[in-house]
């Protein structure tokens, strides 16, 4: 996985949070626990960051926040990955860093294995979100990866034949 294939992605889990957030905001009520995923989903993406860079983690893994307080969290997190992506080369993203999870194991993984995670995590409790939209009466949001290249919303082009 390049830098380029990582900018890409980070591109693509920024937009498909935003989207996911604006489904949740009328659902909020009747669908708490949506608003607690996005708030985890925030929180962790900011979390992998600080232990790549050995930061104490600025929130807890599932924090108590509302979608007002998640959005800004969300795009500290973007903005933080896709600059240190920017300045990451290869050396970097083959850097394997220790770290200790929340339940207090220790592991080493592989920066570029790190930030695959972090949007796979988000893509599988965007799937939960959507889900709980949905049982709650309310449209989810469509975040599928295609549907964000065919709308040019990752900056991405689609290939036309």
């Amino acid at each position: 996985m390049t830098r380029t294939d990582l900018l890409g992605l980070f591109a693509y889990d920024a937009w498909a949070n935003r989207e996911a957030l604006a489904s949740v905001r009328p659902a909020a009520v009747s669908a708490p626990k949506a608003v607690k995923l996005m708030a985890h989903v925030a929180a962790t993406a900011e979390l992998w960051l600080s232990r790549i860079r050995s930061e104490p983690a600025p929130l807890p893994v599932w924090p108590d926040l509302s979608l007002d307080e998640s959005e800004p969290v969300l795009a500290r997190g973007a903005a933080r990955w896709s600059a240190y992506l920017e300045a990451a080369g290869d050396a970097e993203l083959a850097r394997a860093i220790a770290y200790t999870n929340s339940k207090g194991d220790a592991y080493r993984n592989l920066v570029s294995d790190i930030a695959m995670h972090v949007v796979f995590h988000a893509h599988y409790h965007r799937g939960q979100i959507a889900a709980l939209v949905r049982a709650a009466g309310h449209t989810p949001a469509y975040t599928d990866f295609i549907h964000a290249v065919r709308t040019h919303a990752t900056g991405t082009q689609e290939v036309r034949q």
